[in-house]
């Protein structure tokens, strides 16, 4: 049973890391900016990374991982769709705004599996999370700072 809740719980990170991989891919080529297809096409890569570590996690255990694509839910569903209205607009505001927000939600999805599921994870597990957290936690640092100057510069 233990280890069955594990697997489940890694698997929604997976599919938290799923839903950042595509929104970070579809920025990436929305946007006209270098410096934010670069920080898209990084945030995704680490993303992807994040996805290939909890796969292995759960193989280990003898769980089957859910590889396939995001399932988009209603929080990530209200995100995609202002980003949507973001690139429309083509609003770098906007744009980061939109980011942020979902690496929070991002963020939050860890923070609560670290601090509402620990009895299901072992130490290498937590051990793992914690580095992805603090991965994930960096990106949205870096979305926040340039979101911070935009915000400056138009007060």
């Amino acid at each position: 049973m233990k280890q069955d809740k594990a697997v489940e719980v890694l698997n929604s990170l997976i599919t938290i890391n799923n839903n950042r991989v595509e929104g970070y891919e579809t920025a990436s080529k929305e946007t006209t900016d270098a410096d934010l297809k670069s920080l898209f096409f990084h945030l995704a890569q680490s993303s992807l990374k994040c996805k290939r570590e909890l796969i292995y996690e759960i193989r280990k255990m003898g769980g089957e991982p859910h590889e396939g694509t995001g399932s988009i839910s209603n929080t990530f569903s209200k995100v995609w769709t202002d980003i949507k209205g973001a690139f429309t607009k083509n609003d770098r505001l906007s744009l980061l705004e939109s980011c942020a927000y979902d690496e929070n939600v991002a963020v939050d999805a860890y923070y609560d599996t670290l601090n509402n599921n620990l009895e299901f994870l072992g130490a290498e597990q937590q051990a793992l999370l914690n580095k992805q957290y603090l991965s994930i936690s960096a990106g949205l640092s870096k979305i926040q700072t340039l979101l911070d100057s935009l915000v400056e510069v138009h007060g």
